[in-house]
């Protein structure tokens, strides 16, 4: 989904990013919102959706907490930014 905003409002959209492993479709989506000059950021870091299940070195699943940081981690590393701003800038 994309809104491409006008004076009222920044443009915002969401960003799916998965991938296929012999174990399965893996996925991790998040809901952004550009800021000024043209800079796009997650709307809410705590807001990731995913359906991947987080485990620690000794195969124990993280506590949400430690999910929610570990998944921002990977979304940080994600050249999503760059592929956001391409699609705005041909909206405009």
């Amino acid at each position: 989904m994309l809104v491409t905003g006008d004076a009222s409002r920044p443009a915002s959209g969401q960003t799916l990013w998965f991938g296929e492993s012999e174990r399965g479709a893996a996925g991790v989506a998040w809901d952004w919102v550009c800021l000024s000059y043209g800079v796009v950021a997650i709307a809410d870091p705590m807001a990731l959706i995913t359906n991947m299940q987080l485990v620690n070195t000794a195969g124990d699943v993280l506590a949400p907490m430690e999910s929610v940081r570990q998944l921002n981690e990977i979304v940080h590393m994600l050249p999503w930014q760059g592929e956001v701003q391409r699609v705005l800038a041909q909206c405009h």
